[in-house]
C-alpha cells in the first residue's frame, strides 16, 4: 500500500487541464485510492507523464500503450481507469 503522503502527491500531480481527464480520474480514485499498490501508482505516474490529449486517447481506449509506457504496471492501472462503474452507481461523488 501507498503512505498517505505518497498518495496526497499522486493525486495532485494527477489533476489535469482537460475535465474530461479529471473525472476519469477523480472517479478512479473514488473507487480505488483505499486499495492502490505501489505498483498501480508508478503505473499512474507513468501516465500523468503524458500530453492531456494523448492520456483522453488511452482512457478511452482510442489508443494503446507503446514503447515505454507498454508495461505491465501500465496496463493495470489503465484497465481500472477505463472499468466502467457498477450498474446504478453513481459516477462521480
Amino acid at each position: 500500500m501507498l503512505a498517505q503522503s505518497d498518495l496526497n502527491r499522486l493525486k495532485w500531480r494527477c489533476r489535469r487541464g482537460l475535465l474530461e481527464n479529471d473525472l476519469l480520474i477523480g472517479r478512479f480514485f473514488a473507487r480505488h485510492e483505499a486499495t492502490l499498490t505501489v505498483s498501480q501508482a508508478q503505473g499512474l505516474a507513468r501516465l500523468m507523464e503524458l500530453p492531456d490529449n494523448d492520456l483522453l486517447d488511452l482512457l478511452l481506449s482510442r489508443k494503446e500503450p507503446q514503447d515505454a509506457l507498454d508495461t505491465l504496471e501500465v496496463h493495470e492501472v489503465l484497465a481500472l481507469l477505463r472499468a466502467r462503474p457498477d450498474a446504478g452507481a453513481p459516477v462521480l461523488n
